[in-house]
């Protein structure tokens, strides 16, 4: 199968942990970042991954580097960066879900410059996949966007806006999404990101709004609700996989991975999509909720495995809706 590449950040995720002595504060780190999960992700289900990073040398960055290497990502192509790492506190509530404070300023993960991304050779990729705060964070935002304008004419494009407010306005996401549309064949987010991004709209009119802005595959991924998938208005709605849920870092990056990953073992990447029908997205999706379930059931960003899969059976059935107004 032909490889993805996978271009964005690392962060290291900071959760905290009861301290041993009152007025202390306890940390345990993991490495995450949403690009750096999807591309650990895509590795361990078997996927040829390439990450395109800055990963820092200080503590941070050794411990990205170990971490993908052992996930079996490939590094040959990640830039050894002067800057400093990224660092996020995670606080956890009742539902596992995490609210994230940045420690962001200057780091290596938004330093790109044109030089560092013009050598790279994209022939046998099929799939590039990128978002989250590399696509908005200047100055590297910018050729991150060239990047992508110059992959387009030879592989897939797939975007998740993974939207953080407390970094970047929503604003700024909302007024450069036409354009991450008339890039990207595949358009993955949360219903955070699209409260975030189109407030009060209904997912359905969501999509046809991406899809008229050039998007052919549209998924909202809805938690426990399961995901929403829009091939050019045609929909389907996937049912989640219930699974104890430990915490739902990493989930959505980890949806994103089995999507991607199911398409490409399918030989659906590579172009445009013009292959793809609504039953292949019902499967890649059905597929892609199950790894979702098993990031949940452990701690922090941790995707599965490929021979960890067995361990969920598929949920039910998908509920497909033909109300296409294209």
């Amino acid at each position: 199968m032909s490889r993805i590449t996978v271009l964005g950040e690392c962060v290291a995720d900071a959760f905290t942990e009861p301290a041993p002595a009152p007025n202390e504060l306890a940390l345990r780190v993991l490495p995450g970042g949403g690009p750096a999960n999807t591309a650990v992700a895509l590795a361990r289900l078997g996927t040829s991954a390439r990450f395109l990073a800055r990963l820092s040398g200080d503590v941070f960055g050794r411990l990205f580097r170990a971490h993908l290497a052992a996930s079996g990502v490939d590094l040959s192509h990640a830039v050894q960066a002067a800057e400093p790492s990224t660092l996020a506190v995670a606080e956890l509530d009742a539902r596992g879900q995490a609210a994230f404070s940045f420690h962001a300023q200057a780091t290596a993960d938004w330093q790109w410059t044109s030089a560092e991304l013009a050598g790279v050779d994209l022939a046998g990729t099929a799939c590039v996949h990128t978002g989250s705060l590399a696509l908005v964070r200047e100055p590297g935002a910018a050729v991150v966007e060239d990047f992508l304008v110059a992959a387009a004419p030879r592989a897939t494009i797939s975007i998740d806006p993974n939207v953080r407010p407390l970094l970047v306005r929503p604003e700024v996401y909302r007024a450069r999404l036409a354009h991450w549309c008339g890039l990207a064949d595949v358009l993955r987010l949360s219903e955070d990101d699209l409260e975030l991004l189109l407030p009060g709209t209904p997912p359905e009119q969501a999509c046809d709004t991406w899809h008229a802005a050039g998007a052919r595959l549209v998924v909202i991924t809805r938690g426990a609700e399961g995901a929403l998938a829009s091939l050019d208005g045609e929909r389907v709605r996937v049912p989640a996989v219930a699974t104890p849920v430990v915490d739902t870092v990493g989930a959505g990056d980890s949806f994103t991975a089995g999507l991607l990953h199911h398409l490409g073992t399918h030989e659906l990447l590579g172009g445009r999509l013009t292959d793809l029908r609504l039953a292949d997205v019902e499967a890649a999706c059905l597929f892609a909720v199950r790894v979702a379930a098993l990031t949940c059931s452990v701690a922090g960003p941790n995707p599965p495995w490929q021979d960890q899969l067995p361990r969920l059976t598929p949920g039910a059935r998908a509920v497909r809706h033909l109300d296409s107004t294209r």
